[in-house]
Parts: structure tokens; sequence; C-alpha cells
């Protein structure tokens, strides 16, 4: 039975600012490591908020396919995004997109620099007046209580395509992790074969079962020729 996105009533408690670092492995080789910083902008955890994410590839993978991702998300209350900004070097591409919100216009406008070859593609995406960008319906994920058998759907944009995203709450699972054997919950959330994504992939996400709701494990599962990347919390900051 579906269940819309709602804030759950202990958000407040939440912490003002949270880091998360997580060891990334592709095809069961290390392959990178990634940074999410939330930080609260206002006395209300549910007020607003950034989001930075940084990527960046190393050993092995580095050599293959030199990754340096910096991704920066400005959200309003409620995880609502206003705007995205991502510099992405990624092997020989070097890019810049910006996406703006607009809920009085319902509209995302969408801008792409490719600054290697000076080229630019803008685009132009209808959305209802609160939207959220992928990580902001991650933070939407965590403040739901979900049971195994339960879903929500969840309305996300990425600038270029809007879609109402199905999340289903699959199965309670003991984890293990960095930080020892964890109750958590998997979770599928349903972004691609062309819903938000064309690619033909699988995206699982556990969080553990308390109220925390940490993301200790995030696995996207793209065709044999890319394969399975995976994301193991190894760090967790709060204050």
């Amino acid at each position: 039975m579906g269940q819309g996105p709602s804030l759950v009533s202990d958000a407040t408690s939440a912490p003002h600012r949270e880091v998360l670092d997580y060891a990334v492995e592709w095809r069961l080789v290390p392959a990178g490591d990634a940074k999410f910083t939330w930080t609260s902008l206002s006395s209300s955890p549910l007020g607003a908020s950034e989001v930075r994410l940084h990527l960046e590839s190393k050993g092995l993978v580095s050599r293959l396919f030199r990754v340096n991702d910096d991704y920066t998300s400005m959200m309003g209350p409620d995880f609502c995004v206003q705007n995205t900004f991502l510099t992405a070097h990624e092997g020989s591409r070097n890019r810049e997109t910006r996406v703006t919100y607009d809920p009085q216009r319902h509209q995302a406008d969408f801008l792409e620099k490719d600054l290697n070859k000076n080229a630019t593609v803008a685009h132009q995406v209808e959305i209802p007046s609160c939207v959220h960008d992928v990580i902001g319906a991650l933070m939407v994920l965590r403040s739901l209580h979900l049971d195994p058998g339960k879903t929500a759907q969840i309305p996300v944009s990425d600038g270029r395509k809007f879609a109402q995203i199905k999340v289903e709450a699959q199965t309670k699972e003991q984890l293990k992790t960095s930080f020892g054997t964890l109750n958590t919950i998997r979770y599928e959330a349903y972004v691609f074969n062309n819903v938000l994504y064309k690619r033909f992939g699988h995206l699982h996400i556990w969080m553990t079962d308390d109220e925390r709701r940490l993301p200790v494990q995030i696995e996207v599962r793209l065709q044999f020729t890319i394969g399975t990347l995976t994301l193991r919390l190894s760090r967790e900051e709060k204050s």
C-alpha cells in the first residue's frame, strides 16, 4: 500500500551538521571515497539546508578512469530543492552543471557546460511546487518510517526529467559493517529503467533500523558491462 512522504515528528532531534564518509567499491575492488556533508542553515533541522557530496576515485580505478566530482544542493523546508551545482571531472570529460528549481513557475532550468568543447546544453522540465533532487530524496527517505512491505512515492527531478519515484521497503537484514553487525532495513528506489535514468539497473539502500536512520550501505547494480558499485559507510560525524 502506498504511503506519501510525511516527515517524522521526532526529526527535530536531528543534528545540525552531519558528515558521512563512504568507501566506494567497484566489482569488489576498492574504487574511491565519497564524503557527504549535510548542514542545517536554520534553527529547525527541517528548514533550509545545504548538502555537499565529494566523490573521488583512487588506486587502479583512478588509473583506468579518474573521477573527481563535487556536488552542492541547496534545499528549502522539508528538503525541497532550490538549486544544485555539479563540477565533474571524469576521465577526459570536464563539465559544470547547474539546475535551478522555480516553484512559482513549476519549472526546473538545466544548464550544462562542456568546458573542453566550450559547448552548452540547456533544458527545462515541469515540476511540482516541492520536488527533491536525488540527495534530498534520500533525506526524505531517512525521515520516513517504512516497514517492510510498505512503499512511498517521492517527487524527484535532476533538471532533465521529473518522476514520482517509488521507494519500497523490502526486508529487515543484519548487515556486517565497520561499526559491527547492525539491524537494517533494505530499500529499493526505482530510479532506473527509464524512470529517472535510462540505464537498466537497481538501487538498494540499507538504513539502520533505529532513530538514526543511517544509510550504512548503498548499492547500484547496472548492466554487466558496468557492474556493481557499492558505498559502505566508514565514518560518521555529527554536531
